[in-house]
C-alpha cells in the first residue's frame, strides 16, 4: 500500500501529511461502524499498527535527512582542504630551487613547477599537463639547447633514457650550449609513480674541471720528482718519437740537452747518441733498437746491455705505453756486474764446499737410516716380547672366565677389552715399524669389495649403535686390485675414527665409480676437522680436538697414509667444522674377473666335542704356556708341554706315539723354529696337523706355512681361532 500511497521522491514533510490523511481516514471509518463485530476490533488494531509503522518510518527518515546534511557538510570541509593542500604542494615546488616534475603511474605529467625545463627553452614552452614521459623525452633529445656526444644520435639518447625509466633511481649528466649542465635525477615512488628532478651544476662541473687540471699539473711535478728519484736515467717519447720528458740520472748518464732546448728532441737523435759513445752487447744492434721504435704494430718490452769505455756497462730495458709512446729506462750495472764477477768465483768454491758437504751428509744419511732400521727391529722385537705376555694374559682370563660367576664376568670383560686395546696398540706399532722401514711386503690380488665391506659392517654396527649413530652401508660388487689385509686395515682404521668421533647422526661408508678406479669413501655427522689441521691427523701421535671420551696414541691415520702410499691409493680428504667429514681411498678396479671360492664343506662346521684329542705344545716361554695348557685342559684336550724342540721328541719318543695335533711356537730358542721341527717330524714319521704359533706377523711367515700346509694362529692368542683349529681336527678325527 505504501508504494502506491506513498512517493519517495516527495519531501519529508508532503510524506508526513498523506500519512496523516490516512491515519484520520482509517479512524473515521472505523468510528462510523455500527456492527459490534470482531471485524470491526480487527480494523481498529490494523490501523493502530499502520500508525505504530508511519511513525517509526518518519523517525528513520528524519535520522537519514540529518546523515546527509552531516555528510554534505564533512564534503565541503574535505573539499575545502583539498584546495588548501594542493595550493600548499604549488608552493612548495615552487620554492624548489630545482626544476620539479611528477609524472602519475600511467607516465603522464600531473605537476611541474615554472623551473621545469627552463635551461631547455624550446622545451618549456611545450609543457602540459597529461604529456606522456617519452614524448617529454623525445622534445629533450630534439631541443636545440643539449649538446650530445658526437658518437651519440638522439634516438640513441632516448633509447638510453627509456631502457633505465623502470630502474628505482636513475641520476645523470646532460650537456647544454653554452658550457652549461644539467643533472636528472628520476625517483621511483612506491604508487609506481615517476618524480623528476632537474639541478643546474655547471659551476660544480666547472670547479670539477679546474680541480682536475690542478691535479693534473700536481701529478705531473709529482711524477717527475718521482723520475727524479730514481737509480735509474728514464726518459720518455710520445708516439711521434719526440722526447717529452727524462730525470737528472738521464742527463748525468747521456748528456741530455737542456730542457728548453729539447722540445724537438727526437728518438734518432738519441740513438745517434748512443751509437757514438756506447757500444752494443750480445748480437743487439743500434739498428735493431731503431726497427723496434719505428714498428707500426705492438711492440714488445725489450731488454739488452751496452758498454761504455773504459769500463762502465749500462742496463737498457725500453716498453711501449698505451699511447704507443714508449719508455726507456738505462741503469749503470757495472758494480752488480762486478759482484756477479765475484760471487762467479765464490760459487765455484761454494760447489766445492757443496759436494764435500753432499758425501758428509749421505755418510750422516747412511747412518740415520742404519739408526731408523735398528729402531724399527727394536719395535719388532720389543713388541714380540711384548705379545708373549699378552697372550698369556689373555689366555689365563678366558681360563678364568670359565670357573667365575656372573659378578666377575664383567670385570673379566672390562680386562679382556683392556688386552684388546694393549694389542691393538701393538698392532699398530708393528704396522708403522714395517711400512716406515719399508719392510712392508703387499699381496695385491683382485678382491671384492663386498667381501671387505660386509665383514667390517656386521663388525661395527653394534659399536656404532652402543653409541647411537646409525652406520650405514652402500654395498659394491665392484673387484678391485689391491691387497686384501691392507685395504681391509685401512677401512677398519676408517671407520673406527668416523665412530669414535662422532657423537649423534650416521656414518656411511660406500663405494663411487671413478673412471677406471673405485673411490671409497666414509662420510660422518662428526664435528669436522679444521682445514690447517688437515696434514696434522696423519702424523703419529697427533690428535686434534681429543677429549675423553675420544682418546687414543693416533696411530690409525698414520698407517692409513702410508699403507695407501704403499698401495698407490690416493687418499683424499674433505671437512668442514660443524658439519662432518669424509675421507676417500681411488682403488683400480680389476678387469679380470674372480673365479668363484671353491667351496670348503657343503655345510657350515659346528663345534664338536674335541676331548681326547692329544695335542703336544712346543713353547719356549713359561707362563705362555701354563696358559695355554689350562686353557687346552678347561676343553678336554689331553695336553703335553715341552719347552723345546729336543724336549717334544724326547716326549713322543717316551710315549711312542704321534700326537692329533701340534701347537707350535715359531722361535724355541737356541735358533730352532717351529716350522723346522714340524718339517723334522713329518719325514721322521709323517704329517700331523700343525698350528705355529708366532708373534711374528710377517708375510713371509704366512708364505712359509701356506707351503707347508700348516695353521697359523697369531698372537696374542685368539681362543677362538685356538678353537676353531681344534674343531678341524675333531671333524678330521670323525
Amino acid at each position: 500500500m505504501n508504494s502506491t500511497l506513498i512517493d519517495p521522491r516527495d519531501s519529508l514533510e508532503r510524506q508526513n501529511e498523506k500519512l496523516l490523511l490516512i491515519a484520520q481516514s482509517l479512524m473515521q471509518r472505523v468510528e462510523q461502524k455500527t456492527e459490534q463485530s470482531g471485524f470491526a476490533y480487527q480494523q481498529f488494531e490494523r490501523a493502530a499498527l499502520l500508525e505504530s509503522q508511519v511513525r517509526e518510518r518518519t523517525r528513520d527518515l528524519e535520522r537519514t535527512l540529518d546523515l546527509l546534511q552531516d555528510s554534505n557538510a564533512r564534503l565541503e570541509i574535505v573539499s575545502t582542504e583539498r584546495e588548501i593542500a594542493r595550493s600548499n604542494l604549488t608552493e612548495a615546488i615552487e620554492a624548489i630551487d630545482d626544476g620539479f616534475a611528477l609524472f602519475d603511474p600511467e607516465d603522464k605529467l600531473v605537476l611541474f613547477n615554472s623551473r621545469f625545463c627552463q635551461d631547455l627553452i624550446d622545451v618549456e614552452t611545450k609543457l602540459f599537463e597529461g604529456l606522456s614521459f617519452k614524448e617529454y623525452v623525445n622534445m629533450i633529445s630534439q631541443s636545440e639547447t643539449l649538446s650530445l656526444p658526437v658518437e651519440q644520435t638522439p634516438s640513441d639518447w632516448v633509447a638510453d633514457r627509456l631502457a633505465h625509466h623502470g630502474d628505482d633511481h636513475v641520476a645523470y649528466k646532460i650537456s647544454l650550449s653554452g658550457q652549461r649542465w644539467v643533472q636528472i635525477s628520476e625517483h621511483r615512488t612506491d604508487r609506481g609513480a615517476t618524480v623528476v628532478l632537474q639541478t643546474d651544476v655547471s659551476d660544480i662541473v666547472y670547479l670539477e674541471r679546474q680541480e682536475r687540471a690542478r691535479l693534473r699539473d700536481r701529478q705531473a711535478k709529482t711524477l717527475q720528482a718521482t723520475l727524479d728519484h730514481l737509480n735509474q736515467g728514464v726518459c720518455i717519447f710520445n708516439r711521434h718519437q719526440v722526447l717529452v720528458g727524462w730525470n737528472k740520472n738521464m742527463n748525468l748518464l747521456l748528456n741530455l740537452p737542456d730542457r728548453r732546448k729539447a722540445t724537438e728532441y727526437k728518438f734518432g737523435s738519441l740513438l745517434d747518441h748512443l751509437s757514438s759513445e756506447l757500444e752494443f752487447q750480445r748480437k743487439f744492434s743500434a739498428e735493431k733498437f731503431s726497427n723496434w721504435a719505428n714498428k707500426t704494430t705492438k711492440r714488445k718490452p725489450i731488454f739488452f746491455e751496452v758498454t761504455r769505455k773504459p769500463d762502465q756497462i749500462f742496463s737498457i730495458f725500453c716498453q711501449e705505453m698505451p699511447d704507443r709512446g714508449f719508455v726507456i729506462s738505462i741503469t749503470d750495472v757495472t758494480a752488480e756486474r762486478a759482484a756477479a764477477h765475484v760471487l762467479s768465483q765464490m760459487n765455484e768454491q761454494l760447489e766445492l764446499r757443496v759436494e764435500e758437504r753432499t758425501r758428509e751428509l749421505g755418510i750422516a744419511l747412511a747412518e740415520a737410516e742404519r739408526a731408523n732400521a735398528s729402531k724399527s727391529r727394536f719395535v719388532a722385537a720389543a713388541s714380540h716380547d711384548l705379545l708373549q705376555p699378552l697372550s698369556a694374559a689373555k689366555l689365563f682370563l678366558s681360563s678364568l672366565a670359565e670357573n667365575s660367576d656372573a659378578a666377575s664376568h664383567e670385570i673379566i670383560g672390562k680386562t679382556e677389552t683392556a688386552l684388546q686395546a694393549v694389542e691393538q696398540i701393538i698392532e699398530a706399532l708393528l704396522d708403522i715399524s714395517k711400512l716406515d722401514a719399508g719392510k712392508a711386503v703387499f699381496d695385491v690380488k683382485p678382491v671384492r669389495l663386498s667381501e671387505i665391506f660386509e665383514p667390517l659392517y656386521n663388525e661395527l654396527s653394534l659399536t656404532a649403535a652402543e653409541k647411537g649413530i646409525h652406520l650405514s652401508l652402500i654395498d659394491s660388487s665392484l673387484i678391485v686390485v689391491s691387497d686384501p689385509a691392507y685395504l681391509r686395515r685401512i677401512l677398519q682404521n676408517l671407520l673406527t675414527n668416523a665412530i669414535r668421533y662422532t657423537e649423534k647422526g650416521r656414518v656411511v661408508f660406500g663405494v663411487r665409480r671413478n673412471g677406471t678406479s673405485a673411490r671409497i669413501e666414509i662420510w660422518d655427522t662428526g664435528s669436522g676437522i679444521a682445514e690447517q689441521d688437515h696434514h696434522l691427523i696423519f702424523q703419529e701421535f697427533k690428535q686434534i680436538g681429543t677429549s675423553q671420551k675420544n682418546t687414543g696414541l693416533g696411530l690409525g691415520l698414520a698407517i692409513v697414509e702410508r699403507a695407501c702410499a704403499g698401495l698407490e691409493h690416493q687418499l683424499g680428504l674433505w671437512s668442514e667444522l660443524g658439519t662432518g667429514s669424509c675421507f676417500s681411498l681411488n682403488v683400480p678396479i680389476s678387469n679380470k674377473a674372480l673365479l668363484a671360492p671353491e667351496t670348503e664343506h657343503e655345510t657350515q662346521e659346528t663345534e664338536g666335542n674335541i676331548s681326547g684329542l692329544v695335542v703336544i705344545l712346543v713353547e719356549n716361554e713359561s707362563r705362555l704356556r701354563t696358559a695355554m695348557a689350562k686353557i687346552l685342559t678347561g676343553l678336554g684336550v689331553e695336553v703335553l708341554a715341552a719347552s723345546d724342540a729336543n724336549q717334544a721328541l724326547e716326549i713322543i719318543e717316551e710315549i711312542d706315539l704321534i700326537p692329533d695335533a701340534f701347537l707350535l711356537d715359531y722361535r724355541l730358542g737356541s735358533g730352532q723354529t717351529g716350522t723346522e721341527l714340524y718339517e723334522y717330524i713329518s719325514t721322521t714319521h709323517h704329517p700331523v696337523p700343525t698350528a705355529i704359533i708366532s708373534a711374528d706377523r710377517t708375510s713371509e711367515l704366512r708364505a712359509e706355512c701356506k707351503r707347508l700346509g700348516i695353521n697359523f694362529l697369531p698372537k696374542p692368542i685368539n681362543t677362538t681361532q685356538l678353537r676353531s683349529f681344534l674343531d678341524s681336527l675333531n671333524v678330521l678325527r670323525t
